[in-house]
């Protein structure tokens, strides 16, 4: 009778067998906004207490060493992980709505009986014109700014209750807008709106002196830096506080054994030489997975990388559900459930790409990343362009921009990261920070050549749009190669 509703239901809807319909877990995925990934504490933040709810689910499942998004920058990002494509697979390059036609991760859960609900960022996550994809959507005006406990926790139990009481399973994507700025008790802070905005949620004191914090190894040390710095962990502990009172909701609706828990960031940190960009520090994400019964509890997968377009397969894969059509990504179950092969799970290297932020002026680029070094192609660096982002806001880069006129070391760091060059080649196993560029380096010529050549194959395999300026530009520089150009 049993393999009979199998049949059925496979079928009817979809399911495949490893996943009876009954037996399908929830999905809870959060996801930070703008936080570094080594922000944690079980990724190697030794700040105190910044992050003890995410160490608590780190404890409880697993974190991957090796995870990326495929674009740093909120929007793109979100709809990678949704559709499971790069960028310009999807249409959204950057603040563009998904392609008409393209399929969705909630789309097609709500379409397969789950009740799904967008908690915060929604106007960043509802996918192309189709407002139907959730049954409930909330935003930062309606969440305290995207700040207020309270408000997070009545949402998520309020989802979690309407689920229940339809007797489905639920897809909730939980969005903190922390530590995105402005950041806690900063000047931008104090300067929004607070009467409409800001509403039950108040100030908050930063518990960490500058001189305490950790500094990114790709940020001077400057006392304005450090504070800006204290002002961001304290966002980053606000973040956590949330999760933890979204995570005890889980816990007291008694769904946690049949929930799986999944938590990244979008991003790195929004100071310069991370978000909007394609170094490591831009695109590696704090990726938690935590499947009861599933994930060994407190492992570290470091032996291969995944990327944010794996999300939404793997999502698919553990509900017991097809990839979406036209997918980039793949499932990566068989790294967090032991009863799945392994074999051919998870990338050797990601693919990173940036097309225009918020403004809309085009600041094109590409990459590849690996365990253990990145290359970046910067299709508008000529020398003359300026490079702006909303990551050059606040005291960080205001500065570092000061220093300069008087530090030969900061005015060049700075001088790169406002008009760059064509190419960028690093060594992350040695140089983590990406301080010091190989692309002159002889000894990183077969790097740079396997680099290239592995780059311009992903651009023309996917059809990106800049495929043939940069291939114009390898021209310039070396033969094309014969075999990616003969057609």
């Amino acid at each position: 009778m049993r393999t009979l509703l199998a049949i059925l239901l496979t079928t009817i809807f979809g399911w495949t067998s490893t996943v009876m319909a009954n037996d399908r877990p929830n999905i809870l995925l959060i996801t930070a906004d703008d936080m570094n990934w080594d922000s944690l504490g079980c990724f190697g933040n030794e700040l105190k207490d910044v992050t003890p709810n995410l160490d608590r689910l780190a404890s409880q499942g697993v974190r991957f060493k090796h995870a990326y998004v495929t674009i740093a920058i909120c929007q793109p990002c979100r709809a990678s992980i949704m559709t499971g494509r790069y960028p310009h697979r999807s249409g959204a390059l950057g603040f563009d709505k998904i392609n008409a036609g393209v399929p969705t991760l909630p789309e097609t859960m709500r379409e397969k009986g789950y009740y799904t609900a967008a908690i915060g960022k929604a106007v960043h996550t509802i996918p192309s014109r189709h407002k139907t994809a959730f049954d409930e959507t909330y935003d930062m005006h309606e969440l305290g700014y995207g700040r207020s406990p309270k408000r997070y926790r009545e949402t998520t139990a309020g989802a979690m209750a309407k689920a229940k009481s339809l007797d489905r399973p639920f897809f909730l994507n939980v969005n903190l807008h922390d530590p995105h700025r402005p950041f806690a008790n900063s000047p931008q802070e104090k300067r929004e709106k607070r009467p409409k905005l800001w509403a039950g949620v108040p100030l908050v004191e930063n518990p960490y002196r500058p001189d305490e914090v950790p500094l990114p190894g790709f940020l001077p040390d400057l006392p304005k830096v450090r504070l800006e710095m204290a002002e961001y962990y304290t966002s980053v502990r606000r973040c956590d506080e949330i999760i933890g009172e979204v995570l005890n909701v889980l816990d007291e609706s008694e769904q946690q054994k049949n929930t799986v828990v999944i938590f990244l960031s979008d991003h790195g940190i929004a100071v310069p030489f991370a978000k909007t960009n394609c170094w490591m520090h831009s695109n590696r994400t704090p990726l938690i997975i935590r499947w009861p019964g599933k994930t060994p509890e407190g492992e570290t997968i470091s032996q291969t990388m995944v990327n944010s377009i794996d999300l939404a397969p793997t999502i698919l894969d553990i509900v017991g559900l097809s990839n979406l059509d036209g997918a980039d990504g793949k499932s990566f179950r068989g790294l967090i459930d032991p009863a799945v092969a392994t074999e051919g799970v998870g990338r050797k290297r990601v693919f990173v790409h940036l097309n225009y932020p918020f403004s809309r002026k085009r600041f094109a680029m590409r990459g590849l990343i690996s365990m253990n070094d990145g290359y970046i192609w910067n299709g508008w660096a000529n020398g003359k362009t300026k490079f702006s982002n909303e990551s050059m806001s606040g005291r960080t880069f205001a500065a570092m921009a000061e220093a300069a006129k008087n530090d030969p070391t900061i005015a060049v760091r700075v001088s790169h990261y406002l008009y760059r060059c064509p190419e960028e080649l690093f060594d992350y196993e040695r140089d983590p920070d990406a301080l010091n560029n190989l692309i002159d380096d002889l000894k990183a010529k077969p790097n740079l050549k396997a680099s290239r050549s592995i780059l311009l194959e992903h651009m023309k395999k996917t059809d990106d749009p800049e495929f043939k300026d940069y291939s114009v530009y390898l021209k310039s520089v070396r033969p094309v190669i014969d075999a990616i150009q003969d057609d």
